[in-house]
């Protein structure tokens, strides 16, 4: 099916295995793949052995998948007003980026988390201090990328102002950007995917960060409405985003060298799958 983005695919299961998420990817027709590099719900990360790497990358060699994303664990809070959750997030941050390093992927991608218990601008500067010894402890080429959120329960990273003000004061080029679809309908940000709004909101993120710095778009449809602040993904078309969102952001060019990765429930609710995938490269068409 041909299309005109070069990284297309979705969060993919790496079951048995972190080389199976290249077989799961290339089951769904992926050229980019998001992954758990260890899993989501610990804060011990364990790092695959070199033969768990080595596989990995033998098996994307021979795979048409050329972009792989990690997504870090949940449990991180680097704004949390509890300082063992701060440290212990610091430490496992620090851990799922060495395993982005040691496979080639491209970067973490991880959520800012929430400030509440302390003032919005100690959580911001507790989340600077804390991402700048997280890339002082994990040297190397990939990046450390911020996720928007769709705000609720004091949760940093909702508004662009957010996003610009860390971005800045970290100064980092391995410090990069992925917006999430969902996440700014429900925050907000955005009241409905038309022509008018889309160009006006990406147009406002070029303005604060510069659009290069999004390398990634978690391409999701909202179980929730607009302004909901919960964050609750669907599939392409069944929610309150509509294919007709979706149609709308597949013109906007400028997303074209960024990686479209699905993160959404799946028809048959394991995740990405290829109904799911049909239906974004159909949107290029």
């Amino acid at each position: 099916m041909k299309n005109k983005i070069s990284y297309i695919g979705g969060h993919v299961s790496t079951a048995g295995g972190i080389s199976n998420a290249i077989v799961n990817g290339s089951a769904i027709g992926a050229t980019a793949i998001q992954i758990f590099g260890a899993s989501p719900q610990m804060w011990v990360a364990k790092i695959p052995s070199d033969g768990e790497i080595k596989k990995f990358k033998d098996a994307k060699k021979n795979s048409a998948v050329v972009s792989v994303y990690v997504h870090a664990a949940y449990l991180v809070n680097l704004a949390s007003a509890s300082d063992e959750i701060y440290e212990k997030s610091i430490k496992n941050l620090s851990e799922h980026l060495k395993i982005t390093e040691s496979i080639g992927a491209e970067g973490l991608i991880f959520h800012l988390g929430s400030h509440k218990g302390i003032s919005k601008e100690e959580g911001l500067q507790k989340e600077i201090s804390g991402m700048k010894k997280v890339l002082k402890n994990t040297p190397g080429k990939s990046f450390l990328i911020m996720e928007n959120s769709a705000g609720g329960g004091d949760k940093i990273g909702s508004n662009i102002e957010d996003v610009r003000y860390l971005y800045e004061h970290i100064g980092s080029n391995r410090v990069k950007i992925c917006f999430d679809t969902a996440h700014a309908f429900e925050a907000g940000l955005i009241k409905e995917y038309t022509k008018e709004n889309v160009k006006k909101l990406f147009d406002a993120w070029d303005d604060a960060i510069g659009l290069e710095n999004i390398v990634a778009l978690h391409i999701n449809d909202s179980k929730t409405t607009h302004e909901s602040h919960h964050d609750r993904h669907e599939n392409l078309g069944e929610g309150y985003i509509g294919i007709g969102g979706f149609k709308v952001l597949a013109k906007e060019k400028r997303l074209y060298d960024k990686a479209w990765l699905l993160e959404v429930p799946g028809f048959d609710n394991e995740g990405p799958d290829k109904k799911n995938m049909e239906i974004l490269h159909s949107l290029f068409e």
